[in-house]
């Protein structure tokens, strides 16, 4: 059988109604107050300010303060997982230098050798019509 909460027990309603009579002034409790009646409940971190406020003051009970804690534990955590660490926008592609460098080694002057490494030095992408043409001329000149 399915029993249900009693709804004239709302631990956390009386909290905050003992937190919001001792300390009138605070905006923080009254926002929580308003809060917890808009949506119906109060997220952990709420909560645990809440907790905080409320272990202050001598009126309200222990067990009401203790249950407010179990309540606390029982709430899941949410994690934030950290930042990816940033990559390189662009990746040198080391097959191609290795290209470039083994023409240039034999013929330094080779003007369109040279014109692919100025862009592989300045981390261009050689296109894949380049770099045909730096394989052909590598199974050429080598």
């Amino acid at each position: 059988m399915l029993q249900r909460k009693k709804t004239d027990v709302d631990i956390i309603k009386d909290i905050l109604k003992a937190v919001l009579e001792a300390r009138p002034d605070s905006d923080f409790v009254k926002s929580l107050t308003f809060q917890y009646e808009e949506r119906g409940g109060l997220s952990k971190k709420q909560l645990e300010g809440l907790y905080h406020k409320a272990v202050k003051i001598s009126s309200i009970p222990e067990n009401k303060l203790i249950t407010l804690e179990a309540i606390i534990k029982k709430k899941p955590t949410k994690f934030k997982s950290a930042p990816p660490k940033p990559t390189p926008l662009y990746k040198k592609d080391e097959a191609a230098g290795k290209m470039i460098h083994d023409i240039l080694a034999k013929y330094p002057q080779h003007k369109m050798v040279l014109f692919y490494k100025v862009k592989y030095d300045n981390n261009e992408t050689l296109h894949a019509s380049e770099i045909a043409d730096l394989q052909r001329l590598c199974k050429l000149l080598t």
